[in-house]
């Protein structure tokens, strides 16, 4: 184990709707992994629901779930949560940094509490370790141009961490956390935002693509076929994704896209099938811990950063792969 703060961490957590089992999101267990990961001083979690999932925060070692008290307010509002999270970071003596999730309300919350903590944020962290008494936060920036390592040396910084970037492991003991309800006040921003609607997005089936532990993607190269890679993502148990030229030409929802305009994605395994590997895609996956690429384009951008790579037809290669996949997963 290496170095760990003394310091308590607060971890905004999400759970999942009715229609999605219930229970907490996966990308909240992850962080609780992580925030115990870098501290002895205690895992505080921050739910913002009336029934948070108590078995599932003390399996992850939560010391302490402080509930903020929205008064109605809708948390899908990012101000919302930045104001239930700012008052539960006050009943936290000395917090060491606050963790949220690197999606589209985790952003842009991590942007408005540095200002009000006075302290630095960093987002789409895909990895936190503590160095010399502060955090230091792994990251790519300027498209994945460079690899950084930023140290987090304010007052209480805010960590927005990319989901799947840590793996989800249970507490050596689990918690019984107590249950703190947390009065919260309203800033001007959450109070110039109503919530009218909110509709669930179609679900294009399988596993979530921020969840998945194996991402399979198809790019310009499957023609639009995406059998092959429906067909891999099954076998495997992961999630499916696609290239903007993929969800251009209307071969996949724009939902799948991944890379700079789309979804970023950490996964344990990534491959790439028909995939070329441009900049404004390998900019949202280069995160994965392995990449491997089929394409039939030898000279593909791909292969300068893919760990395992095939030049050949996808049609002919993932079949093959399929079968040998079959028979030593158990005739799936």
């Amino acid at each position: 184990m290496g170095e760990v703060l003394e310091r308590p961490i607060v971890v905004l957590v999400d759970h999942l709707d009715e229609a999605e089992g219930g229970g907490l999101a996966p990308a909240s267990a992850q962080l609780l992994t992580l925030a115990r990961s870098l501290t002895t001083g205690g895992v505080v979690a921050v739910a913002p629901i009336d029934s948070p999932d108590l078995a599932a925060l003390g399996e992850q070692g939560a010391a302490r779930v402080l509930a903020p008290d929205l008064a109605g307010r809708s948390p899908r509002v990012p101000a919302v949560l930045a104001d239930a999270v700012e008052g539960a970071v006050a009943e936290v003596e000395d917090p060491a940094a606050v963790l949220v999730a690197s999606d589209y309300r985790g952003r842009e919350v991590a942007a408005v509490l540095a200002v009000r903590l006075g302290g630095g944020a960093v987002v789409d962290a895909a990895g936190v370790k503590a160095e010399g008494g502060a955090l230091e936060v792994r990251k790519s920036a300027f498209a994945g141009t460079w690899a950084t390592r930023v140290r987090l040396t304010g007052r209480v910084p805010v960590i927005a961490v990319r989901p799947s970037s840590v793996e989800a492991r249970p507490a050596a003991e689990p918690s019984s956390p107590e249950v703190v309800r947390v009065a919260v006040g309203s800033s001007p921003e959450s109070l110039g935002v109503e919530l009218v609607s909110s509709t669930r997005q179609e679900s294009t089936g399988g596993v979530a693509l921020a969840d998945a532990r194996v991402v399979v993607v198809g790019g310009r190269g499957t023609g639009g076929d995406f059998g092959p890679v429906r067909a891999l993502a099954d076998v495997l148990g992961g999630a499916v994704g696609a290239t903007r030229v993929a969800c251009d030409e209307g071969w996949a929802p724009r939902a799948l896209q991944i890379g700079q305009t789309g979804v970023s994605v950490a996964p344990r395994i990534y491959i790439g099938l028909g995939v070329s590997g441009a900049i404004h895609h390998t900019v949202g996956m280069q995160a994965a811990r392995r990449i491997v690429a089929v394409d039939d384009d030898p000279d593909a951008p791909i292969f300068d950063i893919a760990d395992f790579g095939v030049v050949g037809d996808l049609f002919e290669v993932v079949p093959q792969a399929l079968e040998t996949l079959r028979k030593e997963l158990g005739g799936q």
